[in-house]
């Protein structure tokens, strides 16, 4: 039987995006300046943490929120597209009002989680939970027994959340997903468990915007 990971898994800090609520989705959008002020949060969070490795979406708004916290522990951050934010097509880089009024039908089903819905040109929510589980999983192998940071996008955090705690995809949220906010997990030969959810006591105060991307 494979030794436990423990994972400590954080959303990207903020970005200019974020602020505007505007979907960013796989485009490669850059932290503002707050989000770099919680990078470094970050880093007074989790300096104690005995950290084995660091594992980061290979989006720039990810790598650095990762990048302080590696260097401060002497670490690299090894980068992995399966760690991605959700494809979303044509709504990328429109705001949500935008999207709301030229795609009322497509965001109608974004909203209700449609499992079998993909934006023009992006992915299903289905295969996005897959891909999200399946990267999980195999980080985790490799990482066996050990404790690793894993920086992410609300929508990866968001499947993460329901694969551990066995919620299903068009279920209603009821947990939040803020920018740099600190959620730990286990995995086991039985999948993923949750520890603990949205931490941002270091922060001082929740997070801009909640959704995903």
């Amino acid at each position: 039987m494979r030794e436990a990971t423990r994972i400590i898994a954080i959303r990207h800090g903020q970005t200019a995006w974020n602020a505007e609520l505007r979907m960013q989705g796989q485009l490669d959008t850059a932290l503002d300046a707050r989000g770099r002020w919680q990078a470094q949060q970050l880093v007074r969070a989790l300096a104690h943490e005995a950290v084995d490795a660091i594992v980061a979406s290979d989006l720039s708004r990810a790598v650095a929120t990762a990048t302080p916290l590696a260097e401060a522990l002497g670490l690299h951050v090894q980068r992995e597209p399966g760690l991605r934010e959700r494809r979303f097509g044509v709504f990328e880089g429109f705001t949500y009002a935008d999207i709301e009024r030229q795609w009322p039908d497509e965001i109608a089903r974004w909203r209700v989680r449609d499992p079998t819905f993909a934006p023009p040109r992006g992915e299903r929510l289905s295969e996005f939970y897959e891909r999200c589980v399946d990267v999980a999983s195999r980080l985790a192998a490799r990482h066996g027994g050990r404790t690793v940071v894993w920086v992410t996008h609300g929508g990866v955090l968001d499947c993460l959340h329901r694969a551990a705690t066995r919620i299903a995809l068009d279920a209603p949220r009821t947990w939040t997903l803020d920018n740099a906010s600190i959620n730990r997990l286990l995995h086991t030969d039985q999948g993923l468990m949750l520890v603990g959810w949205g931490d941002v006591g270091h922060l001082g105060a929740p997070g801009v915007d909640s959704r995903e991307a």
